[in-house]
């Protein structure tokens, strides 16, 4: 929890609530359905709540902007991203259902207001949304084909609509499709722990 506050000291009591009440909660889940590597569940804060966070150094998603999770897991990205951004809303996708009733649980314990959930697979999606998030779910090409359907038209933020995806390691092949239009954010620039040294936020614009 102190790495949330060493990174984002603006965050307001309720918000900070709302970080510290994720450890019990997930330890809690975690140990009924196995959302979160077991050897990994220590790190929460850092291999999971601040690494989705990472994509908040890419944009400050502005007020009234929809946001969709594809492959959300156990709610990351999403949920520390619907913490952070209170007026931004998150719609949370995976085809895994008891993954998405592990992330409902979670949204609704700690009282996010900002958040819907769908148990079902991206391609079913038809909603829009300026911009689509995930951690490595897929290979970035078939991620774009899946989800250019849902990038709304309008724009309302400092960036285009599109893809912000979470990767780590190697990404040059997978880059390649898009190496004139994708901007790449190692997060090491923005987090000095080891853990960020191979991981990237990878941006697309779509719209």
């Amino acid at each position: 929890m102190e790495l949330i506050k060493k990174y984002f000291p603006e965050i307001t009591t309720i918000q900070e609530k709302q970080f510290a009440e994720l450890y019990n909660l997930y330890i809690d889940w975690n140990s009924k359905i196995n959302v979160i590597s077991r050897k990994d569940i220590e790190n929460l804060y850092e291999h999971h709540v601040l690494h989705s966070l990472g994509i908040s150094k890419v944009i400050r998603f502005k007020a009234g902007s929809s946001i969709m999770d594809v492959g959300t897991g156990g709610g990351f990205p999403g949920i520390p991203l619907a913490i952070l951004f209170p007026d931004v809303s998150f719609h949370l996708i995976d085809s895994i259902g008891k993954k998405i009733t592990v992330a409902k649980a979670v949204a609704d314990a700690i009282g996010l207001q900002n958040t819907s959930f769908r148990h079902g697979r991206a391609e079913e999606e038809k909603g829009f949304f300026d911009f689509v998030v995930s951690r490595a779910v897929m290979p970035l090409e078939n991620l774009v084909k899946t989800v250019k359907k849902n990038i709304a038209k309008k724009q309302q933020n400092a960036l285009p609509n599109g893809i912000i995806c979470l990767k780590g390691g190697e990404l040059e092949r997978e880059i390649l499709p898009f190496r004139n239009i994708a901007l790449t954010y190692p997060l090491e620039t923005y987090f000095s722990e080891d853990y960020f040294s191979a991981k990237k936020a990878v941006y697309i614009p779509l719209a």
